[in-house]
């Protein structure tokens, strides 16, 4: 056996690197599976861009949708467990609504964040989110008036040949139809799917719906069990757009009830590193809030902590997010002893390739997802943003990001005009 092959059998040899994944979608009405096979695609892309191993099996451990998956990257090998904490039953529950009832959320929401003065401050953040925000209430009375314009055409014509009364019955009709042809065609422009969306976080003007509560309490238990677990090596949980707000609640409930690591950069002897990852979080639509003084209290509490290292990662590119918003600061709620969240910058324009920049720069729900896709322009550098080695590889994300410097383009001037917490 010459000496390569001898250092791969000692390599092989070695104990493996263990993770648990906990991945937070947001508020997304589809099955997880979807993320299964996002995870499945895109992980196989980029480990051909980037010579490593990754491989995707059946999930080892009970309980909800989740896979496998060992990674063979850095010259050593990681074996981890990804489970998909699933509220999107919840999510498609908020979204069963008649057509009066979406537009009566419309006006509902629109009074939520313009009555509450949040609606000017987060324009003083970031153009892209409140761009996606106003999108479904612009597109939304723009089908109306179309459908409305068109009805009451037809509807004059046949009132000019019979009755009044049947004109009105066709307006009815046309208007009707047409908003329903709207709705069913949503996949095309997610108009009506943003519109549930935003309404969902502001019914209760920040605060948490019951449901949503216990749902967050369950997975508050889910990820407590997994930390007992003394041959892990690494905990993770990734809160992904509304997620991130869900997670950051989560885990500072979590700490509270005194679970957690002491040092998230090093695992004690019996319990694995606490890790959290936000991707592309959309924090401030929620804490900016006049009731959300639970999600306050929690990005103040987690903020200070030791026993979780918290990276967030968002890109200018992404226009859904608050891109390098520091949502601690933005919110107002910084304490002075303040560690959390280290904010880096995926940077699109650098980590992707000019070709697929070109191919994805306008197709901004695609790039919301950018985060959890492969990017043909890594270099593979210590501290350099890659979903796949981060939940698949041998590092903690302390380890890979402890000695990053965060982006100096974040933003963190306080501009949250509600600022009291729980």
């Amino acid at each position: 056996m010459d000496e390569a092959s001898e250092r791969r059998a000692a390599k092989a040899a070695e104990p493996a690197f263990r993770r648990r994944v906990f991945y937070i979608p947001g508020y997304d009405p589809f099955h997880p599976r979807r993320y299964r096979e996002l995870y499945r695609r895109e992980g196989a892309e980029q480990a051909a861009l980037s010579g490593y191993g990754l491989t995707l099996r059946p999930k080892t451990t009970k309980g909800p949708y989740g896979w496998h998956v060992t990674g063979l990257i850095e010259g050593a090998r990681a074996e981890a467990d990804v489970e998909v904490l699933v509220w999107s039953d919840i999510v498609r529950g908020s979204m069963s609504e008649t057509i009066p009832a979406t537009y009566l959320q419309l006006l509902r929401t629109a009074w939520a964040y313009i009555g509450s003065g949040a609606l000017f401050r987060l324009m003083r953040l970031r153009k892209g989110p409140m761009i996606a925000a106003l999108y479904p209430i612009v597109f939304l009375i723009a089908q109306l008036a179309l459908c409305a314009g068109l009805g009451w055409l037809l509807g004059r014509l046949v009132a000019g040949w019979s009755h009044w009364s049947l004109g009105t019955l066709v307006f009815a009709l046309v208007t009707g139809l047409g908003l329903r042809w709207f709705r069913a065609h949503d996949n095309k422009v997610f108009a009506w799917y943003l519109m549930h969306d935003y309404a969902y976080s502001a019914q209760s003007k920040g605060a948490n719906p019951p449901e949503l509560e216990a749902r967050m309490f369950e997975f508050c238990k889910r990820i407590e069990a997994a930390l007992a677990d003394p041959e892990l090596d690494e905990l993770l949980v990734v809160g992904h757009s509304s997620g991130a707000h869900l997670g950051i609640s989560i885990l500072a409930d979590l700490i509270r009830a005194g679970h957690g690591t002491r040092d998230g950069s090093a695992a004690p002897p019996d319990r694995p590193a606490l890790s959290f990852l936000t991707l592309g979080q959309v924090v401030p639509m929620v804490s900016f809030l006049p009731e959300a003084r639970r999600l306050r209290a929690d990005l103040r509490y987690l903020s200070a902590r030791d026993e979780v290292f918290w990276l967030d990662v968002t890109a200018p590119g992404d226009g859904c997010a608050f891109a390098l918003c520091d949502p601690v600061a933005v919110s107002g709620v910084a304490p002075e002893d303040k560690k959390w969240p280290l904010v880096v910058s995926a940077a699109f324009t650098r980590t992707l390739s000019a070709q697929r920049w070109r191919k994805l720069r306008r197709r901004w729900f695609r790039l919301h997802f950018q985060y959890l896709c492969a990017f043909d322009a890594l270099t593979g550098a210590m501290g350099e943003y890659d979903y796949f080695r981060v939940t698949a590889g041998p590092l903690t994300l302390a380890q890979r990001f402890g000695a990053r410097a965060p982006s100096k383009s974040r933003i963190e001037r306080a501009v949250n005009r509600h600022r009291s917490v729980a």
